[in-house]
């Protein structure tokens, strides 16, 4: 078991300001168990709800019936089953003394957010929970993090042959059960072979002409199925910073697995062993980095971007908030320097600073405003933003 203070905390805080709070994830990444020791936690009176359970789905045929006398917290797991429970929710939540706060478990399927935030506008706050981080395993287990991904029971498998057949049975259920659910009407098998092509693009710019070509349909076609997996929390779509200076930037965004451990499954990587000699071993440690580094400043996806220029300039993660404007680079290396593109990248952005994640041990300058640090201090030197 491993303990989540901070997601327990930003869910508490958003109970208190909040009538509905709503808790989006990918299946499996521990929702639910969040959602139970919430419940357990809390000394005012709780009801919780399973709407994959028989039993609690018939509850619902008359769900005002059922929700308008319960008080305290009222969890409800599972809601994308009976999306018509939003125009109930909001007629409870606009009670003048209302004696309950609602907490909602489901996917983040288009449908389901479109839903909610017309139901629910000015009532909801939404929050994202992804595997394991950092900071919750313990800094010196970031390979097998690395490698086995955020998933509590990739994770936490005794082996990593019992992991890796964790994470291919996720892929299988996903893709044949979770996916239809979502009102997806397309072969399981289709949308493998995508996925499998997408990890050879983890950490590229997406060119939907280019992948629709390869993939044998048209670019329109493969930019839905790249949304589909994407509103499932699964890919992670880097939006490019554009500046207003005189260089020409690309516009298209970086795609990225979530989860290393699901890329790992699909490109069949079993070991460290294998990582270490496998193509996409740069790609990979970036990936994992960036969304390491976005759990630690605590930054919305709204604030994350990567910056490019035709003529080479590049910055694979740049985060906004105010006046704040950081910028990271990730380098499997072990003696990162300054760069030309470093230095482009500090001056045309106006960086407050610069810093430079690699697997060394050393924290150290490399230059006025950047810094070399390795990813053991990673918890420690990178500080969350206010």
């Amino acid at each position: 078991m491993v303990d989540r203070p901070r997601e327990f905390q930003v869910l508490s805080r958003l109970l208190r300001a909040n009538p509905v709070v709503g808790i989006l994830g990918a299946r499996q990444v521990g929702k639910t168990t969040l959602a139970r020791l919430l419940q357990e936690k809390r000394k005012s009176e709780s009801h919780y709800y399973d709407l994959e359970n028989p039993e609690d789905a018939a509850q619902f045929q008359d769900p005002m019936l059922l929700l308008k006398p319960l008080k305290g917290l009222v969890i409800i797991d599972e809601i994308q089953r009976v999306p018509g429970l939003f125009p109930v929710l909001r007629v409870l939540a606009d009670r003048k003394k209302n004696p309950a706060r609602f907490l909602v478990l489901g996917s983040a399927s288009p449908e389901l957010l479109r839903q909610s935030s017309e139901s629910l506008a000015g009532r909801i706050a939404y929050h994202e929970l992804k595997g394991f981080s950092l900071g919750e395993v313990g800094i010196s287990n970031h390979e097998k993090l690395w490698l086995r991904g955020g998933f509590p029971k990739a994770y936490l498998s005794s082996s990593l042959a019992q992991s890796h057949n964790w994470r291919n049975n996720f892929i299988r259920t996903f893709l044949e059960r979770d996916i239809p659910q979502l009102g997806v009407r397309i072969q399981s098998a289709t949308l493998r072979r995508f996925w499998t092509m997408l990890a050879h693009y983890h950490g590229q710019i997406w060119n939907s002409s280019e992948f629709g070509r390869s993939f044998g349909v048209a670019d329109t076609t493969v930019r839905n199925y790249l949304d589909l997996f994407t509103s499932a929390l699964v890919i992670r779509q880097l939006q490019p910073w554009h500046e207003n200076i005189r260089k020409r930037q690309v516009k298209s965004p970086k795609v990225y697995f979530v989860d290393s451990g699901l890329l790992h499954a699909i490109l069949n990587i079993r070991s460290m062993s294998d990582l270490l000699s496998h193509p996409k071993l740069g790609a990979s440690w970036e990936g994992f980095v960036i969304e390491q580094i976005r759990y630690r400043l605590s930054a919305d996806p709204e604030e994350c971007f990567f910056w490019a220029t035709h003529s080479g300039a590049e910055l694979d993660l740049f985060v906004v908030r105010g006046k704040k404007r950081l910028g990271f680079e990730i380098k499997r290396t072990s003696s990162p320097r300054v760069t030309q593109s470093m230095m482009n990248a500090l001056n045309d952005l106006s960086l407050t600073s610069l810093t430079v994640v690699y697997p060394g041990d050393k924290s150290f300058s490399l230059a006025k405003n950047i810094r070399a640090i390795p990813i053991q201090r990673l918890t420690q030197d990178i500080k969350p933003l206010k």
